[in-house]
């Protein structure tokens, strides 16, 4: 893969700097190859994730960054030192780096303000001071100082968490599934909260997570993982709109796949009907082809050409998702605004309104 160099949004290229380059790394994990040959770079003051399924390597890689895995080849540069090489490691004390654990990690037998503290001692006593109750203020934990982590909210201890990594002022922050132990409503605002403080701050953090909604939220830039390689590096929005391949396109978001066949350079016969695309989509006219078909490509229309029967429903307030069945056994989802409200058993009427037409070669074409 080649190495990203997009600088975050809204600034500018020029002033784009690498804080973190990964280059061509390889690691093992329990003598088993985890990580393949990868490479990535993060600039100044950009958040990044990694996401993929449980086992595809992101966690490894988070580690070797933190200086908590080896590689087997390549090397790690964090502000233009490097800090990992085969045979060669910084210790992670010496790395700058800020670390926010699954599970939180705090010390059970200290309050909140010592927690923060306690990755301090560096620090002069009244720099400690001032560094925990800057800290503690930013996290609106201030009240909560003298307070012990069994005492606190889910969403607290993360604060916690994150005051406790930023204090030391690292070069760089690394969160491990870092909402995992929320509910979802929290974990959605915390995320949101979260990547705003780092923005306003102007902090570098890379995060690892298998929640595509987590590292929406957060990444300016998002690498999907699978089995030790990033297979795309780009936006929220083109992952999930313009995904490179299959898997990315199955695993980002929810969605269903039409077969199809090209009947022109830039139109596809599908059981649904004739899908267009704005651009000519490189095979030759006859070739067989899955179509990538997400909820919001599915419209409620009373006049609509496919007839269907709702499955399944899921109310989601403002929207509800719906599981669809055609007459020809196709399944859909749909996502309709909620006062389109039908239950389980309904005929609904339906047409395919697809502005970017996503198309793969079909699977048995292509293997």
């Amino acid at each position: 893969m080649d190495s990203p160099q997009a600088p975050p949004r809204g600034s500018s290229s020029v002033a784009a700097r690498p804080l973190l380059q990964v280059q061509n790394i390889s690691c093992n994990y329990e003598l088993e190859r985890a990580v393949f040959d990868l490479s990535l770079t993060v600039n100044r003051g950009e958040q990044v994730c990694l996401l993929g399924p449980s086992g595809c390597g992101k966690t490894t890689v988070l580690r070797a960054i933190a200086g908590f895995h080896p590689v087997l080849t390549g090397g790690i540069f964090i502000n233009d030192q490097q800090v990992s090489a085969a045979g060669a490691m910084v210790p992670p004390e010496a790395r700058r780096v800020g670390m926010v654990f699954q599970d939180h990690a705090l010390f059970p037998h200290l309050s909140v303000q010592q927690n923060v503290a306690s990755g301090l001692r560096q620090f002069s006593a009244r720099d400690r001071k001032e560094a925990v109750a800057d800290m503690l203020e930013r996290m609106g934990l201030t009240r909560h100082a003298k307070r012990y982590p069994h005492e606190l909210s889910g969403g607290q201890q993360q604060r916690v968490a994150l005051a406790r990594a930023l204090a030391p002022r690292p070069l760089l922050l690394l969160m491990d599934e870092p909402f995992s132990n929320l509910d979802q409503e929290l974990r959605e605002r915390m995320g949101q909260e979260v990547s705003d403080m780092l923005k306003e701050s102007d902090i570098t953090c890379v995060m690892v997570t298998h929640d595509q909604n987590d590292a929406f939220a957060l990444g300016d830039k998002v690498g999907v993982m699978e089995d030790g390689a990033i297979v795309q590096w780009d936006t929220p929005y083109n992952l999930y709109h313009r995904p490179q391949n299959h898997f990315v396109a199955d695993f980002i978001g929810n969605g269903i796949f039409l077969t199809g066949e090209l009947c022109s350079a830039n139109r596809v016969t599908t059981p649904l009907g004739n899908l267009d695309s704005g651009t000519a989509l490189g095979w030759v006219v006859g070739s067989q082809v899955e179509v990538l078909i997400r909820p919001d490509d599915v419209i409620y229309d009373s006049q609509g050409p496919v007839k269907a029967q709702v499955m399944r429903r899921a109310f989601k307030g403002a929207e509800i998702m719906y599981t669809l069945r055609t007459s020809s056994q196709i399944t859909l989802l749909a996502l309709f605004p909620s006062h389109a409200n039908f239950e389980i058993g309904d005929e609904v009427s339906v047409r395919l309104e697809v502005d970017h037409l996503v198309v793969f070669a079909r699977e048995s074409e292509s293997a």
